[in-house]
């Protein structure tokens, strides 16, 4: 990197537009990404049940459309391992083009497939494989947005800079919610005929939104660095799970008391709004919207707090609110006051951002920068298929076995206390202000180069 890009003298100026350029990419690129996949949650709770499952029992149904959910979860990790590898060894940028288009490309497939009663059989799996292909890009966005606007940020504010790509998450949420609010109402009675599609065919605009704006960032500095340090890894998957398996379990578990209870409080309450306390489905996507909007506050909120009193804590803080709120916000729901409804589904969200906002850091500092995107995306996304996908599942069952919500509380406890015990095993270096010399790279001297040090955020192994 040149010195007028790496910020001395006149060049700060330049440093901080691709600075902000690089946080636009990732937060805009990011908000499409999970605006695709809600979507798929929305409409999963809502209306696949009767259009690819038809002739089931309702709570068959549900719970089918729930599995074609879980499936996109079960892809993300293998979308982690591929673009991992290639975002490794060929940059950011590049492997984020890419995940951006298949997750588009997916989407808008979805909004045309036909149903159940035109093609039979045929309907469903389509619906499937267009749900792994989902699964695989947002599988491979994370590690890759999070990384090139933290790699962009100063050591002493990642907390933050990781964090703005995170709100890509309640955007998604907020855009997703409001589309399907929108279309439900402009539509009417012609929503399960037609309406649902409008939201996933308007996928093919904001793809090109984010290519547009995703082509103009240049590389991070710390992967640029590697590059011009000759520390790029060969085999940079292999090299973390054979090297930081620790981090990387710990990183999967972690998440559970963030990633489970979210996708009950945002999928889950919907079903069990609508179907078991007899609650509008309109009112009860208000609601989701108001909690996303004030996400967009709360999320880098705590990524900056988790800059000033560490991320530990901070993250701390917030699986101890989660555990805590698992009772009351069912409570709340059952007295189905539409006030207490709000609160609840608010407060399920504004705990789960005092975890999800200084999360990415916490995990990605604990790899150096030449298998960051490997080992903190393969983390993060393994908690999809031990969290976030069975969640959902997990509850309905649960509901359907006692008819009551006791037994889903205690899972989100139980999740908590794992949690919990993960975080202690999260490495110290991953603490608040730690240097970015204090990830580990794990990197064989043989294979960066011969002589070269290791890369930016990475000490040589051992």
């Amino acid at each position: 990197m040149n010195t007028h890009i790496a910020g001395s003298g006149a060049g700060q100026p330049t440093v901080r537009n691709h600075r902000n350029r690089a946080v636009v990419a990732s937060t805009v690129g990011t908000a499409i990404e999970w605006y695709d996949f809600f979507l798929y949650g929305t409409a999963a709770a809502l209306v696949f049940p009767h259009l690819f499952f038809p002739g089931q029992s309702e709570y068959t149904g549900v719970l089918a459309s729930f599995a074609t959910q879980f499936v996109g979860f079960a892809a993300r990790p293998l979308g982690a391992a591929i673009f991992g590898h290639f975002g490794d060894r060929v940059g950011r940028k590049s492997t984020l083009v890419i995940t951006l288009l298949l997750m588009g490309v997916s989407t808008v497939l979805i909004g045309c497939l036909p149903t159940y009663s035109s093609i039979g059989l045929a309907a469903p799996i389509l619906l499937v494989v267009l749900r792994v292909f989902q699964g695989i890009g947002v599988g491979g966005e994370w590690g890759g947005s999070v990384l090139l606007s933290m790699e962009w940020g100063s050591k002493k504010r990642r907390g933050l800079m990781a964090s703005w790509p995170q709100m890509g998450v309640p955007l998604g949420l907020l855009i997703s919610t409001g589309m399907v609010k929108w279309l439900s109402s402009a539509s009417g009675d012609s929503f399960e005929s037609w309406g649902w599609r409008v939201p996933f065919l308007a996928s093919a605009v904001l793809v090109a939104i984010g290519l547009y704006v995703r082509l103009k960032v240049l590389e991070s500095p710390d992967f640029t660095a590697v590059k011009r340090e000759e520390a790029v890894v060969r085999h940079p998957l292999w090299d973390v799970l054979r090297h930081q398996w620790r981090e990387v379990l710990a990183a999967a578990f972690v998440r559970l008391s963030e990633q489970a209870p979210f996708y009950l409080f945002i999928t889950f309450v919907l079903t069990y709004g609508t179907s078991h306390l007899g609650i509008a489905r309109d009112e009860l996507l208000d609601d989701t919207l108001v909690a996303a909007a004030i996400g967009l506050l709360t999320i880098p909120l705590f990524g900056h707090l988790s800059d000033r009193y560490g991320r530990r804590l901070v993250y701390g803080v917030g699986i101890v609110c989660v555990g805590a709120f698992a009772f009351p916000y069912f409570a709340l729901l059952n007295t189905r006051t539409p006030g207490l409804v709000l609160l609840a589904i608010v407060l399920s969200l504004v705990f789960h951002d005092m975890q999800y906002g200084p999360q990415a850091a916490l995990i990605a500092e604990g790899f150096g920068a030449n298998v960051r995107y490997s080992g903190a995306g393969l983390g993060y996304q393994l908690a999809s298929v031990i969290a976030g996908g069975p969640a959902p599942l997990i509850a309905a069952a649960i509901l359907e076995d006692t008819g009551s919500s006791t037994g889903i509380s205690l899972y989100i406890v139980g999740c908590c206390v794992l949690s919990m015990g993960a975080l202690f095993l999260i490495p110290k270096r991953a603490e608040s202000g730690s240097a970015a010399g204090e990830g580990r790279a794990t990197v064989p001297r043989q294979e960066a180069g011969e002589g070269s040090p290791s890369s930016p955020g990475s000490t040589k192994s051992p």
